[in-house]
Parts: C-alpha cells; structure tokens; sequence
C-alpha cells in the first residue's frame, strides 16, 4: 500500500517541536480522536518509549502497540506500530523541516510495511480515512501546541530556581 502524508505548519522552531513530539505521552491529547486507552512502558521520551492503545477508525477497533525505534533531533522520529494481531506492521515517520520566520513544517507518514489482504483489498477505503483522521491529529497538535510549550517552559523555568 501506498504510504499517506499530512503536514501542518507551526510557529516555532523545529527544536522545541521535537522536543515535545519526543515525549510519547504528548501525542495522547492530538491523536484521541482516533487512539484510545493509552497505557505507556519503556522511557518517557526517545527510542524505545513504547505506547499500548485502541485504534478507533472506521468503525473498527483494535488493540495497537507502538514503539519509538528511531530519532535524530530536531529532524525526524520514527514509531513502529503493530497490529492486525502482528498482520500489520507499519511505521509513522515525523519529519521537522526549519521555515523561514522561526516556523516549522511538521510532516507525517504512514507507510505499511505488512498489511493483511482485507486491508490491502480496501486500500483505496482505507488510505482516505487514515488521511483524514492523521489530518485531524495534525491540525490539533498545531491548536494545542502553543500551550503545551508555554507549560513546558513555564516548567523548565521552575526547575531552574
């Protein structure tokens, strides 16, 4: 199957945007649209971090494990999620591009590695659904951004004193 990509754009440099895309935890409040029930293992942050949750699109629900398997900051992070029982494998790739004005380009790609048949047969169902509900998960980083870095800062300034 063909891999899907969405993109938003952020005021902020691409540093702090990695940084809070970094934590896996961050990604519950822009994705809970669509992923429910988070339970997380691993570290809070980088490779290795690892999320439990219930994919909800569609009309289907279904358990998916994700895990952190590749970064480098402030370019790219790269989650591995598998489910389908282990048919599915597939990764989501964010990739962090400087724009002029101190803005950033924040790209998403879902790229199937293994899918079962059913839903390589109703890619061309699929494939719209899961860009749309990515395009959503984007649109609701980019509205809950500048608070979520306003707490962070207010944090790193609290723990400084």
């Amino acid at each position: 199957m063909r891999p899907i990509r969405v993109t938003t754009v952020v005021p902020y440099p691409p540093e702090p945007v990695y940084d809070f895309l970094d934590v896996m935890s961050n990604h519950e409040p822009f994705t809970n649209h669509m992923l429910k029930d988070w339970e997380y293992s691993g570290p809070e942050r980088g490779i290795g971090a690892k999320a439990k949750v219930r994919a909800t699109l569609g009309g289907r629900s279904e358990p998916v494990e994700m895990e952190v398997i590749a970064g480098e900051r402030p370019k790219t992070i790269v989650e591995q999620n598998v489910g389908a029982g282990g048919r599915r494998v597939a990764t989501g790739t964010y990739t962090l591009e400087q724009l002029p004005g101190g803005q950033t380009l924040i790209a998403f790609k879902y790229a199937w590695k293994h899918a079962p048949l059913s839903e390589r047969l109703a890619a061309p169902l699929v494939r719209p659904v899961l860009t749309s509900a990515n395009k959503r998960a984007l649109a609701r980083l980019a509205e809950q951004l500048p608070a979520a870095l306003e707490a962070t800062e207010h944090q790193a300034c609290a723990s400084t004193k």
